[in-house]
């Protein structure tokens, strides 16, 4: 989400963030895709289903829980993202999540709404979004073209669709993120913050 929301950062400062995210089974390790995978052939044979790695049977469901609930109300990862968004960005930027486990295999999506300290238009998010490092636009609504989990894992960006003003709010934005946590979450991050310390090094 960062990499999307540094995107506008570098036009406006982003004030207020309220993000619902949709976790694939991957996000929970390597067995867990073998459950969903066992659990979809449960379901199909008419067996019954094991659940193991999740609190339910994910398989056809949702689960809107992911790790265990705080006092708050709130999970630890809904709270992890509120903290760590904050840290990355150095920012005092209110973050509200709710996060759900979906029966996808890989990549996470995320639906995210901003509210910015002045108004950013469609066509300057686009080209923020389009230029963003890490980034990739696919925003047609026309030609129905917007990012989908099934097709962008294995991929290394960031893809950012679904690009629209809030209809209440002129300073509000909503658009729509995916991004395979396996790629971009862990190993590829890794290697761009060592290049990154890299660069800084040489111009040091």
């Amino acid at each position: 989400m960062v990499v999307a929301l540094k995107a506008i950062e570098n036009l406006t400062h982003i004030k207020r963030v309220h993000v619902s995210t949709y976790q694939a089974a991957s996000g929970a390790g390597a067995a867990a895709m073998d459950e969903l995978y066992e659990q979809y052939r449960q379901v199909l044979a008419g067996e019954p289903v094991t659940v193991e790695k999740f609190a339910y049977q994910l398989a056809f469901n949702l689960i809107p829980q992911i790790d265990v609930f705080t006092d708050n109300g709130y999970t630890k990862e809904e709270m992890k993202m509120y903290n760590e968004t904050r840290k990355i960005m150095h920012s005092d930027v209110q973050v509200s999540a709710t996060c759900v486990r979906v029966p996808a295999l890989r990549s996470h999506s995320e639906s995210i709404w901003i509210e910015t300290e002045r108004p950013v238009s469609v066509e300057e998010a686009r080209e923020a979004f389009a230029n963003g490092e890490g980034l990739v636009l696919m925003d047609n609504p026309e030609k129905k073209e917007y990012p989908m989990p099934l097709f962008l894992a294995g991929k290394d960006p960031v893809y950012v669709g679904r690009i629209r003003k809030d209809l209440a709010n002129e300073n509000g934005l909503t658009f729509w993120i995916v991004g395979d946590q396996i790629k971009k979450g862990a190993a590829l991050n890794a290697v761009q913050i060592a290049e990154y310390l890299i660069k800084v090094k040489n111009i040091g």
